[in-house]
């Protein structure tokens, strides 16, 4: 029988990701759709040949047999979402950012316990073949003591309501922050104990939200960081495929890339060139984890307190801009 997987929400573009990848997978089910924007929500059934839900009730009804939800709202309706899924007893795969705040973050994390569900946080970097490759370096001490990271997630703006503070917690900055921060605790083991930001709206002026922001983070081991996570990319770029690291450690250096497996290509009928993937889909991988474990039982890989431990740096950054001093974590 097939692992049942529901989405709650298309908001998010990285729905579309999540979609296409259960399709890939056997033994896993894409039964059903639930949306807010009933148009939004009935489009996207249609397209991946399954069931609108009008209601979170009728989605989680016993008969549809749910066994996983992936909420994919925007970032301040993920506590909604989470809690209903929480309460319908089914485990949740929530998007990134964990939520908008600490509290709001906590709440989710505690409720999905005591309900005895499991809630993930979809953080696809870390099912990057490149990624996994660092980690396997990192683990064998081939760079000695890692004393430096400089990294990078840059793409172009978004839009819609990515660019609401309302909706989505603030700008680049919480959109961009966690993907890194997570991959960097999980490489070190450690947490980020101080961070610094500059954060400003530089490249479109008019937003009503941040679009360029650098981070500079210490962590408990002595290591420091910084981060560019603006979306400083031209409206012909990507808007997700510029995550880069330069680790330096005491025994030597490493660069990566994990948006390396691309092609850019030109045509004749098109305005400007075309930024082809190929190679490892992250998502997929990120999908079939979470399905395991709603499946089998077995522990989610990427925690609530992954995804809290994350979005802290981000919410901490903002303090930073605002107060102009570097902001200890965890925050307050």
């Amino acid at each position: 029988m097939s692992t049942r997987l529901s989405i709650m929400s298309f908001a998010h573009l990285h729905a579309d990701f999540y979609a296409t990848a259960i399709g890939e997978l056997d033994d896993v089910e894409l039964v059903g759709v639930w949306d807010d924007n009933p148009r939004r929500g009935e489009e996207a059934a249609a397209k991946y040949d399954t069931r609108f839900f009008p209601t979170v009730e009728e989605l989680f009804a016993p008969e549809n047999e749910i066994q996983g939800a992936i909420v994919t709202s925007e970032n301040v309706h993920h506590k909604r979402d989470v809690l209903a899924a929480a309460e319908a007893g089914v485990d949740v795969l929530c998007e990134k950012p964990i939520s908008v705040s600490v509290a709001d973050a906590r709440v989710m994390i505690d409720t999905c316990e005591d309900a005895g569900v499991q809630l993930m946080i979809a953080f696809p970097c870390r099912y990057s073949p490149t990624f996994r490759r660092l980690e396997e370096i990192i683990e064998g001490e081939e760079l000695g003591e890692i004393v430096a990271i400089k990294s990078t997630n840059r793409g172009q703006n978004p839009g819609g309501w990515f660019n609401d503070p309302e909706l989505a917690g603030g700008g680049t900055v919480i959109d961009h922050t966690v993907h890194v921060v997570d991959m960097i605790r999980t490489l070190l083991g450690e947490e980020v104990v101080k961070v610094y930001a500059e954060i400003d709206t530089v490249f479109k002026p008019d937003l009503p939200c941040d679009d360029a922001g650098v981070l500079t983070m210490n962590l408990e081991g002595g290591c420091v960081a910084t981060l560019d996570a603006s979306w400083s990319r031209p409206d012909n770029y990507p808007i997700w495929g510029d995550v880069t690291m330069t680790l330096i450690g005491t025994g030597g250096n490493a660069t990566v890339d994990l948006f390396v497996e691309h092609i850019d290509t030109w045509h004749e009928d098109a305005d400007t060139y075309l930024w082809e993937p190929y190679g490892h889909d992250a998502n997929v991988g990120l999908i079939a984890d979470f399905a395991d474990s709603v499946e089998t039982g077995a522990p989610v890989p990427i925690t609530g307190t992954d995804g809290l431990k994350a979005m802290e740096v981000a919410l901490g950054a903002y303090r930073s801009s605002e107060n102009g001093e570097p902001v200890g974590l965890p925050l307050t």
